[in-house]
């Protein structure tokens, strides 16, 4: 069971991960890239001369986009090695695991990981004002846990009470309120941030609907499935 939820997890983050990776580098990149010339004084948007808004062409680096994609394929591996675990948790369960159901996998996971901390810390630019990173990750990953726990109770709970955990366990970190920083200052323009932040939950959800589906798939095409 181990070395199917491991080949089944690699094989999954790997191929969404490189996918991930090749859509951030002509959707994401220029919009990083348009960032850092905000955040190394290169341009500025207020007091000095006009700038073209349009983000600098594609760029090929091998060496930094090399490593963004191997990074990429990296943690999605990881992520897809937790969502197969899931998956097979699940099944013991009774829940069938095939292709379309491991979309809506996916996409839970995508809620859990991405959307609902991004709710209350949104990704961001460089040079962004932020608060003390130490304080935000204890939040992100609290956030994150329960948010994965509450998708939990509402797919498998079998009573309102469980339900309405849920509700509380989605709602708490917000209420808490995420680290913020002391001033919103920042060096980087507000429309170049909320497309940064757009973009890449957007490329974040076709990541994993992409794991949820290859490893839905890989699962179901096992054939320990049928033995």
């Amino acid at each position: 069971m181990f070395t199917r939820i491991l080949t089944t997890a690699l094989i999954a983050g790997a191929g969404a991960g490189l996918c991930a990776a090749i859509l951030q580098l002509f959707f994401l990149q220029p919009v990083l890239l348009h960032a850092e010339l905000y955040e190394s004084g290169t341009l500025v948007h207020f007091g000095g001369p006009a700038a073209d808004a349009s983000p600098p062409p594609f760029s090929l680096d091998l060496m930094r986009d090399g490593l963004s994609i191997l990074f990429s394929m990296l943690i999605y591996s990881g992520y897809a090695l937790i969502l197969v675990a899931m998956m097979s948790l699940a099944e013991e369960q009774g829940a069938l695991i095939d292709a379309r159901r491991g979309l809506l996998w996916g996409i839970a996971g995508f809620c859990a990981v991405q959307l609902a901390p991004a709710f209350s810390l949104a990704p961001e630019v460089p040079g962004a004002a932020s608060a003390d990173v130490t304080a935000r990750q204890i939040w992100w990953f609290a956030t994150v846990i329960a948010a994965a726990f509450a998708l939990w109770l509402i797919a498998f709970g079998r009573s309102w009470l469980l339900w309405a955990g849920a509700v509380v366990l989605l709602l708490a970190p917000h209420l808490v309120g995420a680290p913020t920083p002391d001033s919103f200052a920042g060096p980087v323009p507000t429309e170049l941030g909320a497309l940064f932040a757009s973009r890449a939950l957007g490329l974040g959800l076709v990541a994993w609907v992409l794991t949820g589906f290859f490893a839905g798939a890989l699962w179901a095409s096992d054939p320990e499935a049928s033995a």
